[in-house]
């Protein structure tokens, strides 16, 4: 691959993981992208602390649709994370079996701010998600939902959360 800005060649690593559609395994997905982030000298400690956050609300949000849609049956099928390494940028994939959502059809909540928030329990994820990532896109698949982020180290614009 190679590397828009410096024009020069960067290998890709890929790690890649099945994990069992269980709330318990939500744990495996931080360490593992909170070592990632940590071996790249250019992600901070927060910005690490931003994937590991992002990761486990779409592996939640994975594993919940897919329990779902199994009907009491106890065979599910796991849900997949890969993770596509270059220097200062993860990206992450959750792809799950879950049957797939629109997101545009979901109910809008008043903002985070608004007082008018606290009468709402959920619909944090997503917006969560897009604060958190630098891109954000869902892709709806014949049997549910890739969620597709990546996450830049952040490193030279100053940025914090």
């Amino acid at each position: 691959m190679t590397s828009p800005d410096a024009g020069v060649e960067t290998e890709v690593e890929l790690v890649e993981l099945d994990l069992p559609a269980k709330p318990e395994v939500v744990a495996v997905a931080r360490l593992v992208v909170g070592a990632l982030a940590a071996a790249d000298p250019m992600f901070s400690e927060d910005r690490a602390a931003d994937l590991r956050l992002a990761v486990s609300e779409a592996c939640t949000n994975a594993i919940q649709a897919q329990r779902s849609r199994s009907n009491g049956s106890t065979v599910i099928e796991p849900i997949n994370l890969r993770f596509e390494l270059t220097p200062g940028c993860i990206a992450v994939t959750v792809e799950d079996h879950g049957g797939g959502f629109d997101p545009g059809e979901l109910t809008t909540h008043p903002n985070i701010t608004d007082p008018e928030r606290l009468h709402h329990e959920g619909g944090l994820g997503i917006p969560l998600l897009q604060f958190l990532t630098d891109d954000l896109e869902f892709k709806a698949t014949e049997e549910g939902t890739v969620v597709a982020m990546t996450f830049l180290s952040r490193a030279d614009d100053g940025f914090e959360h």
